[in-house]
């Protein structure tokens, strides 16, 4: 009976958590084992198993062993044997299925290699992977809220005009509007702005529906996209692309020839420069990965304190430091929508910036 209320706590807290989280194979029938033969859970891969993606959408361990999981489609391309499209079910909990199966340890653990027929990596590199993982359904899932929404908007302001905003276009207006004129014209500068808010207003209301996706519970949310290092990397290349390609020339003779910087110094200073470059995206990609990995990873953290302590006179405690936490997290869902379409608004005004003359 025991077990059965640590089962219900911890899907409780995922639920709070906005994820819904997996209990895994060892807390059913092996987790009266472990108890009995002294082992400790191992609450550091609990919690890295639900922070990072995966082919399936794992929501518990049934007490007979069985999984309740959403399986997501496998799209692979060998060199040898071509296209492969099959159902994640077949190489989940460690099965193989035409010579394929998830590495879970070594050099590509997490990645689906080629095996032999003892279930045994050949030695090959992976094939290539275009499978519907976790975080990009949930991209997926925030493209279609973000063009209805933006549809929706238009169609508002074709049929009715320039008119005092209404409904949940009286939500939206407000916040492009602050985009526009907070962020985009103090930035990038009041002739030149207005090129580059379709990005900046698509990058803001990406990140934020998908922040605030994944503090949804049950599927098809709570994917940890923007917590996934892939996707912050996608999001910082465009910024960089954007600001280089728009850059002026004014912006390239800062980097190769610095006006007032002595010509000796060029040799020290164009490797820095050229440096600054990389670093902007750099951070942009690193901020927005690690403050959403930080709060799941904290969230997850305090549910695991049950098992930890193996009681649950712990539960409260964590239940209320859950729910003070999931309050951070939807403050942190607007903030980093909004710090990183703010330092993209930076970077790409001072490359077009024009220099000024006395």
């Amino acid at each position: 009976m025991k077990n059965r209320y640590l089962y219900l706590l911890i899907l409780i807290f995922g639920l709070l958590a906005g994820n819904v989280p997996a209990i895994p194979a060892g807390i059913s029938e092996e987790e009266g084992k472990s108890h009995d033969t002294g082992e400790e859970f191992d609450a550091a891969s609990f919690i890295m198993e639900h922070v990072a993606d995966s082919h399936e959408w794992h929501i518990l361990t049934k007490k007979d062993g069985t999984h309740l999981a959403v399986y997501l489609p496998v799209i692979l391309y060998d060199r040898e044997s071509g296209l492969h499209l099959f159902s994640s079910r077949k190489i989940a909990h460690g099965h193989s299925y035409r010579g394929f199966a998830v590495a879970h340890e070594g050099e590509y653990a997490g990645k689906i290699i080629k095996v032999d027929e003892h279930g045994h990596h050949d030695g090959s590199r992976p094939p290539l992977d275009f499978s519907i993982t976790k975080a990009v359904f949930g991209m997926l899932v925030a493209a279609v809220i973000l063009l209805w929404l933006m549809l929706a908007l238009a169609r508002t302001y074709k049929k009715s005009g320039i008119t005092a905003p209404k409904g949940f276009q009286g939500v939206l207006e407000p916040i492009i509007l602050f985009i526009r004129d907070d962020i985009a014209v103090p930035n990038i500068g009041e002739h030149k702005h207005a090129k580059f808010m379709p990005y900046l207003l698509t990058v803001f209301f990406f990140i934020l529906i998908n922040n605030l996706l994944g503090l949804i519970p049950f599927f098809p949310f709570g994917a940890n996209v923007t917590g996934n290092v892939n996707v912050t990397f996608v999001l910082a290349l465009f910024t960089f692309l954007i600001t280089q390609f728009s850059a002026n020339k004014s912006h390239w003779r800062h980097v190769f020839a610095a006006p007032g910087v002595p010509f000796w110094l060029l040799p020290i200073m164009i490797p820095i420069e050229i440096i600054g470059l990389f670093s902007k995206p750099f951070a942009l990609m690193i901020r927005l990965f690690a403050n959403i990995t930080a709060g799941h990873i904290i969230i997850l953290s305090l549910v695991t304190l049950i098992f930890i302590f193996k009681t649950v006179l712990v539960a409260p405690v964590s239940i209320f430091f859950v729910l003070f936490m999931d309050c951070i997290e939807l403050l942190v869902a607007f903030l980093q929508a909004y710090v990183f379409t703010l330092l993209s608004a930076l970077f790409i005004g001072m490359a077009v910036a024009e220099p000024e003359h006395h």
